[in-house]
């Protein structure tokens, strides 16, 4: 029977909800009412629902049993004989009420779940069912089966098509779209290495960052970067960051090298082995499942890894190592370009980082010659200028609390001590080698050196935040000191602080014209003086430190004192601010 919008009624029996997406119940009832309107019932199957939707053309009664029956059937002859990609096949099934059946996709692959598959099922009706035509005339079934049995046929193979087509693309849009994220991943992380590629950052702390984002890309047991490092027996790779589960011992890492060695000398960009498939090609620790590694090569090396294994007496700088991938069987050519562009990035850190130290050691032993130089001029003040950087990080460390003073100005106020004489260099030496004391006009020469080691590092604009400590290291709170008589907080605290430095050095230093002052002297002196040539807060804050510490650290450098309790590493630190 019609209702009265002329269709068929539809009777719909879902036992899941969940499978079928109201789109495919759409579109699956509107072809149902196709096949209503040409005699036939519509139905589908489901293995878990049974009959899950079911279109009625009231011209007869169908059976659910033989209809589960045939979807059954049609399942398990799809699993046994037909691949997942094969075009569905129509059956047709039985003489009278035949019955046209086929597979139907309801699901694209994912990585959590197989395609899934249902039966869609077209009843023909038996010899006395009346059958509607296009025209709207009704005939037997005879008739309806010369004229619109392979209509129907082709009906429903279309329909199977169409589900299958749809299925095709979501897989394809989902492929894309995971490949899409992965190479966004892979963008992010190679990003943040260039973002974070600082020659002021620590190896350790780059490489350990390298391999925990690595890690948050590709996800793996664990993951070892090696690096060779002299040993008791030669040179050996050593763990130089990683995470994860990953056992590297001294055979481990020797093997490894090897095995990665032939593989580059064989023309291949990494070692990569697993169990999946067919089996290792090399033998592994039990833990191991699968495994890549990559070389991390030099900036001199483009041509191969050989260059480092013998052919030019060269090593490699290091080695990445990662096993057990999570996600899949095995690592692949994608992984084999990330692994190697991350490895790469890291040899290049490495690299600018050796560069960085020797234009580093370069700068520092230039600026120590500079300053020795001019501590030569005068035959009292040999090591003057390295104390009072030394004292003058001093006093900057214990002033940072109470003025908010961050380790680039502790740097800065390093560098400030170290130069704050440069301008000496103006300074004739008869007067700076002078016995006794100094006239006035004598006096005036001297203090000009202040305005002209200002005006000399003016013409590096990364001294900027050096030159008033040079400049302003001989003024005096009270207003009386040179070379502008500048009082007060108008003073910069950086002058202030290599001022007092200055001061202290050269009371505990013997002069032509008296004999050095005793610790405890210039500490009396200085507090005597606090409000008047010192600053009372930067004054106290000296005073109340481990005074006795620092006469220490400087009586040990007295003779070389760039080696001295780590401050040539201290000195290549505070470069590093001249360049951020």
């Amino acid at each position: 029977m019609r209702d009265s919008t002329g269709s068929h009624p539809v009777q719909r029996r879902q036992l899941h909800s969940g499978l079928l997406s109201a789109a495919q119940r759409k579109e699956l009832e509107r072809f149902g009412r196709r096949f209503n309107r040409l005699g036939a019932n519509f139905s589908l199957f489901h293995s878990e629902g049974g009959i899950i939707l079911h279109c009625d053309s009231g011209a007869f009664c169908s059976s659910k049993k033989r209809l589960a029956e045939l979807g059954c059937h049609v399942l398990a002859d799809k699993d046994r004989h037909s691949p997942d990609n094969e075009r569905p096949n129509v059956q047709r099934f039985g003489g009278e009420n035949s019955v046209l059946a086929g597979p139907l996709v309801l699901s694209r692959d994912t990585r959590e779940r197989p395609r899934e598959w249902a039966v869609a099922l077209v009843e023909l009706g038996d010899s006395t069912t009346p059958f509607i035509s296009d025209s709207g005339s009704v005939g037997g079934h005879a008739t309806y089966r010369q004229d619109h049995a392979v209509t129907l046929q082709e009906m429903l193979g279309a329909l199977l098509d169409c589900f299958q087509s749809v299925a095709s693309v979501q897989e394809q849009m989902d492929e894309i779209g995971i490949e899409l994220t992965r190479v966004y991943e892979e963008l992010v992380l190679l990003h943040k290495l260039s973002t974070n590629m600082k020659v002021t950052e620590s190896d350790a702390n780059f490489l350990q960052m390298a391999c925990d984002s690595l890690t948050e890309v590709v996800s793996v047991a664990g993951i070892a970067l090696l690096l060779e490092r002299p040993g008791e027996e030669g040179r050996e790779m050593m763990v130089a960051a990683g995470s994860g589960l990953i056992e590297v011992d001294p055979e481990f890492s020797a093997t490894l090298c090897t095995r990665l060695t032939e593989e580059i000398a064989a023309g291949q960009e990494a070692l990569l082995d697993s169990g999946a498939f067919d089996g290792f090609r090399y033998e592994w620790p039990d833990s191991i499942e699968n495994i890549i590694a990559v070389p991390l090569l030099g900036k001199e090396c483009h041509e191969s890894f050989l260059m480092f294994s013998g052919q030019r007496n060269r090593q490699p700088v290091g080695v990445m190592v990662a096993v057990n991938v999570r996600d899949k069987q095995e690592f692949d050519s994608t992984d084999v370009k990330l692994f190697n562009s991350v490895a790469n990035s890291c040899a290049v850190f490495m690299e600018n980082g050796r560069l960085f130290n020797d234009v580093s050691e370069l700068f520092v032993g230039s600026l120590r010659a500079l300053t020795s130089s001019i501590d030569a001029k005068d035959n009292y003040t040999h090591g003057h200028s390295e104390r009072v950087a030394i004292v003058s990080r001093w006093i900057a460390q214990h002033c940072a609390s109470a003025y908010d003073i961050k380790l680039e100005q502790i740097h800065q106020v390093y560098l400030a001590g170290l130069l704050h004489d440069i301008g000496k260099i103006g300074v004739d030496d008869s007067i700076l080698r002078k016995e006794g004391r100094l006239t006035e006009e004598e006096h005036e020469c001297i203090r000009k050196h202040p305005a002209i080691g200002a005006g000399i590092l003016r013409a590096i604009p990364q001294m900027d935040a050096i030159i008033p400590g040079v400049l302003f290291h001989h003024e005096w709170v009270n207003g009386q000191g040179y070379p502008h008589g500048t009082k007060g907080d108008r003073i910069p605290l950086v002058g202030r602080i290599v001022g007092l430095a200055d001061a202290f050095d050269a009371m505990t230093s013997r002069r032509s014209y008296r004999k050095a002052l005793s610790v405890e002297e210039a500490l009396e002196e200085i507090r005597s003086c606090m409000g008047t040539q010192f600053d009372e807060r930067v004054g106290q804050l000296f005073l109340e430190s481990d005074v006795a510490k620092l006469w220490g650290i400087l009586q040990c450098g007295s003779h070389e004192p760039h080696h001295a309790s780590g401050l040539s590493e201290y000195g290549l630190a505070a470069v590093g601010t001249l360049i951020r």
